[in-house]
Order: structure tokens, then C-alpha cells, then sequence
């Protein structure tokens, strides 16, 4: 086993283990059986070379081949170990590091929600140095239509108990001597649209007056949205574009969580 051995960064290794690994990569990577030769393609090594560790892959249980195509496939010990790690998974926990991260990259007061029993609820807020006048905290409850995190749980998220609230919403703002937009299926659809397009939701002082947000989905390894996370300000210091360097690092922190839950964006599968 001695030439099976290197170093890196200081630590002994098992080479083997570390050139096997992107055998399984591959396979997760596909989502379907596999043959030799597509594996041997996909990870750059000799036919003959990856036979031999997908063998003692096998008999692992990392790897299973079907008998009647000779296809490779994750094994059922692969499984295993994937449903134990995200046993272990926790969004919010999961999500912290990034979001504290976030808050010091664009110096603005950031915030976690999730859907809650009654709607979009923040469960995490990290105020910037120079705290803003709202009266958001850990518990508030956003509205769905006119905030921008209600409306990314609008534009992102499937369920029924959410289909019925926004047609609450909806009568609520179109109620009163002076209608609330979006007070309408269309006004509605517009920004759902608006938001799909740019992968994320915005807010340009809407809720508060004074006050702009960006808000950005996160999704499990199911592609559930799980979680919410955005970024706000005042508007002389948080501009609305939404080709700015705030959205962007919104996104990608919202990005950076959910692969750590296990999601990859479509561009990413390979088929």
C-alpha cells in the first residue's frame, strides 16, 4: 500500500480512494446508468483503468452494475451515505457562515426567511454597521406582495397554503379608497415574471419607504425552495439595478447555500 500513499498539504493519503472518487462524481453528476466507456470519457482515464476501481467499487456498494446492459449506477451503500448526510443537514445552520459573509461583503443589513405557518417569516437578521430605522427582527412576518422576500416565496415556491394567501393579498390591496399594487392577477404576473427572469425578487420601497431589497431563493436537494435570503438598505446607498454588485453577491450567496444542501442550478446537470 506504500505506493498508494502521497503527500498533500502535509497529509498522507490513499491515492486510489482520491482517483476513484471521480468515478462516483460522474455517475451522481449523469443522474442515470452509466457504460464504461461514458465513464471513462467523463472522468479523462484508460477504459481498463476505471473497470478495475468501478470492480472494487462494487463490491464496496458505492457502485452497482445492472447484469442485463452491464451499465454502472450508484450502489445502495452511495445511498445510504447520502440519506445520513442530509440527516444531518440543517438549512438555517447550514446557511449562517454565508449569510454573515454576505453582510460584511456588502455592507448592508442582511436577513434568512423561511415559510412559516403564518408566511414569510425571517428567522435570522444581521444588522449592518450602520443600523437602518425598520421595524424588522428575527420573527417579522413579510407580506407576500409587497416585499422582496415575500415575492421571491411568490415566484419560487409551490404550495397550496401559499396559492391561497396571495388571492388574500390580493383582495386586501385592491380593497380601500387607494388600491395597493399589485392589486390583480396581471399586476402580479408582470413581476412574477420580472423576477424569474433575473432569478431573484426586488423591492424598491415598497414596504418602507426609503428602503430598497434584494432577495434570492435557496434550494434543497430536491429543488425545494427552503429558505429566503436578502439584502437591504437605503436607497441612496442601495441602488435598484439589478445588474449591481449587491444582487449579484445576493445571488451568489443564495447560490453558495444551496449547493451546500445539495442542489445544482439546471446549467450545472449534465444529461
Amino acid at each position: 500500500m506504500a505506493d498508494e500513499e502521497k503527500e498533500a498539504d502535509g497529509r498522507q493519503g490513499i491515492q486510489s480512494i482520491e482517483v476513484g472518487v471521480p468515478l462516483l462524481q460522474a455517475l451522481a453528476d449523469h443522474g442515470a446508468p452509466m457504460m464504461l466507456r461514458d465513464l471513462a470519457l467523463r472522468t479523462g482515464m484508460p477504459a481498463a483503468k476505471a473497470h478495475r476501481y468501478l470492480v472494487s467499487l462494487v463490491r464496496t456498494g458505492l457502485v452497482s452494475q445492472e447484469a442485463h446492459s452491464g451499465r454502472y449506477d450508484l450502489g445502495h451503500f452511495a445511498l445510504e451515505l447520502g440519506l445520513a448526510s442530509l440527516a444531518r443537514l440543517d438549512a438555517v445552520r447550514a446557511a449562517g457562515p454565508v449569510l454573515d459573509a454576505l453582510g460584511e461583503e456588502i455592507g448592508e443589513t442582511v436577513a434568512l426567511a423561511i415559510w412559516g405557518n403564518m408566511g414569510p417569516t425571517i428567522v435570522r437578521w444581521v444588522e449592518s454597521r450602520r443600523p437602518i430605522n425598520v421595524n424588522l427582527r428575527t420573527g417579522s412576518v413579510m407580506p407576500l406582495l409587497n416585499s422582496a422576500i415575500g415575492l421571491c416565496f411568490v415566484t419560487f415556491l409551490d404550495s397550496p397554503q401559499l396559492r391561497l394567501r396571495i388571492e388574500e393579498e390580493l383582495r386586501i390591496n385592491a380593497a380601500g379608497p387607494e388600491k395597493r399594487s399589485p392589486c390583480n392577477r396581471k399586476e402580479l404576473d408582470a413581476l412574477v415574471a420580472e423576477a424569474r427572469q433575473h432569478g431573484m425578487s426586488r423591492a424598491v420601497g415598497s414596504v418602507l419607504p426609503g428602503i430598497n431589497a434584494f432577495c434570492a431563493p435557496i434550494f434543497d436537494h430536491e429543488g425545494r425552495m427552503v429558505l429566503a435570503i436578502t439584502g437591504l438598505g437605503p436607497a441612496g446607498l442601495f441602488p435598484p439595478a439589478w445588474s449591481g454588485s449587491i444582487p449579484r453577491a445576493i445571488a451568489a450567496a443564495a447560490l453558495d447555500v444551496s449547493r451546500r444542501l445539495g442542489w445544482h442550478p439546471p446549467a450545472e446537470r449534465q444529461s
